[in-house]
């Protein structure tokens, strides 16, 4: 089975400082606020297979913050 590399964007509730995008392998970091007030954070990077996708969540489980979306994007 081949496996290629695809792009994610994964938003979670808050915001996260550009520094974390060293921890997060490179991914950027976009950080919004929306019009009521509402923070989230945007990651958007390059994940080599599936296996490094639930890493990736792993991650940011740990860190305790709340997941809202993960979705595949064409780069």
């Amino acid at each position: 089975m081949v496996t290629r590399s695809m792009f994610y964007k994964i938003r979670i509730a808050g915001h996260l400082e550009k520094r974390w995008e060293l921890f997060f392998d490179s991914f950027t970091i976009v950080n919004e606020t929306a019009p009521d007030g509402t923070l989230t954070t945007t990651l958007i990077g390059q994940i080599v297979d599936q296996a490094a996708l639930y890493g990736t969540i792993s991650r940011l489980r740990d860190m305790g913050v709340t997941l809202i979306s993960v979705q595949p994007i064409d780069q």
